[in-house]
């Protein structure tokens, strides 16, 4: 039995100011482009999954854009920056981080998207990524 969920009311991004707004739609099209990679909305969040698996979380708002990417390589690092924090739920225990920038502020999409790289490559199957001329990123020891 599942639970009967209200539906998500779609975000008008004209409504957001031009940063943000470019932000997520440039992260969103960069997610899209990876092979296999589908956008889905369990539990009412945006997600992009690749074979069944998460490797971004987006969410844009009136209040501004929060994004989570599984960064079992960066981790340590990414979470000195003033943006970041451990991704909840646990999550944070497999490298998970999670990036929220305000209303007004200027999401560095350059670097988001390599982060994202990173997270596609930690959850994509190794035979996927093979096929498609991509290393599989692990946790460094």
């Amino acid at each position: 039995m599942t639970a009967d969920r209200p539906p998500v009311e779609p975000i008008d991004l004209a409504s957001l100011p031009d940063p943000i707004r470019l932000a997520f739609e440039r992260l969103m099209a960069a997610a899209l482009a990876y092979p296999d990679a589908y956008e889905d909305h369990p539990w009412g969040d945006t997600v992009v999954k690749v074979r069944g698996k998460i490797f971004l979380f987006i969410g844009v708002g009136p209040d501004g854009l929060s994004l989570s990417t599984k960064l079992p390589r960066s981790a340590d690092d990414v979470l000195a920056l003033p943006f970041t924090q451990p991704t909840r739920y646990g999550l944070h225990r497999s490298g998970w981080v999670t990036s929220r920038f305000g209303r007004d502020d200027e999401p560095p999409v350059e670097l988001l998207a390599a982060w994202l790289d990173e997270s596609y490559r930690a959850v994509a199957p190794r035979r996927l990524l093979a096929a498609n001329g991509l290393e599989p990123v692990a946790r460094e020891r």
